[in-house]
C-alpha cells in the first residue's frame, strides 16, 4: 500500500497522468471542431420542411399528408427554377402568406374546422434518412407548418434540394439532388451522409450525433 501511495505521488507518475489528460483534451477538441464543421456545412446546405398535424388521429394524420402534398407541389412550382438554397428561401419568404392560405384551405376542404400557422425559421430537426441520405441531428433552416393545436406526430423532408417523397420508403433520391449536395460538401461530407454502411463513415456520423445529443452543436442560430 505504501509503495502505491508513493508512486501516486511521484512526479513521474503525475506527469503521466497530465500528458493523458491533455491528450484526451487534444483528442476531444478535435473531434468537437470536425464534427462542428461536418454540421455546419450539412445545415447551411439544405432547407427542410417541417409538418405537425394537429392530433395523433388516424382523421388527424391523414389530412397532414393531404396539406403536405398540397404544399410540395406548390413549393415546386414557384421554386422550379432557383438554383440555390438562399434563391429559395427568398421565393418562399415572399410567399408565405401562400403557403398558409393552401393549408388552411385544404383544411377546411376536407371538412376540419382549425387553422394552419406557417413559419420560415431555424429549428431543431433530429435524425433523418430519406431513402439512401441520411442527416444527423441538428438545426436547420425550415419552413415550418403547424396544423390545430400541433400535438400530433411530426413529418420531415428536405425541400432544397428536392427529397421531398410521398413514399419515402421506396423513394430514390434524384440524382440532380444529390448532384447539388455533392456541389456544396467536400467528398467525405457527401460520403457521411450518403455513405453510412462503411464502419470508418458510420462511426463519424455517429460522431456528429454524439456531440449533438450532448447540446455541444446544438445552440440555436
Amino acid at each position: 500500500m505504501k509503495k502505491i501511495i508513493n508512486f501516486i505521488h511521484n512526479r513521474k507518475f503525475k506527469e503521466i497522468v497530465l500528458l493523458v489528460i491533455l491528450f484526451s483534451l487534444y483528442i476531444f477538441i478535435n473531434a468537437f471542431s470536425y464534427a462542428a464543421q461536418v454540421s455546419n456545412d450539412l445545415q447551411k446546405s439544405v432547407f427542410r420542411l417541417h409538418v405537425i398535424a394537429n392530433s395523433d388521429s388516424e382523421e388527424d394524420q391523414n389530412l397532414k399528408y393531404i396539406v403536405r402534398d398540397n404544399l410540395i407541389q406548390y413549393m415546386n412550382s414557384i421554386c422550379s427554377n432557383c438554383s440555390s438554397k438562399e434563391e429559395t428561401i427568398k421565393v418562399v419568404s415572399n410567399h408565405i402568406s401562400d403557403f398558409t392560405d393552401i393549408a388552411n384551405q385544404t383544411i377546411k376542404d376536407n371538412g376540419f374546422s382549425y387553422t394552419a400557422s406557417v413559419e420560415l425559421g431555424n429549428f431543431e430537426f433530429p435524425t433523418k434518412t430519406y431513402a439512401d441520405i441520411s442527416f444527423p441531428s441538428g438545426y436547420y433552416d425550415a419552413l415550418k407548418v403547424k396544423l390545430g393545436n400541433s400535438s400530433g406526430q411530426n413529418w420531415w423532408c428536405v425541400l432544397y434540394p428536392s427529397l421531398c417523397f410521398i413514399d419515402v420508403t421506396s423513394g430514390v433520391v434524384p440524382e440532380e439532388s444529390k448532384e447539388t449536395l455533392q456541389e456544396n460538401l467536400n467528398d467525405e461530407e457527401y460520403k457521411i451522409i450518403s455513405d453510412t454502411d462503411s464502419p470508418s463513415i458510420s462511426f463519424k456520423f455517429k460522431l456528429i450525433e454524439f456531440f449533438t445529443h450532448n447540446n455541444f452543436l446544438t445552440a440555436k442560430k
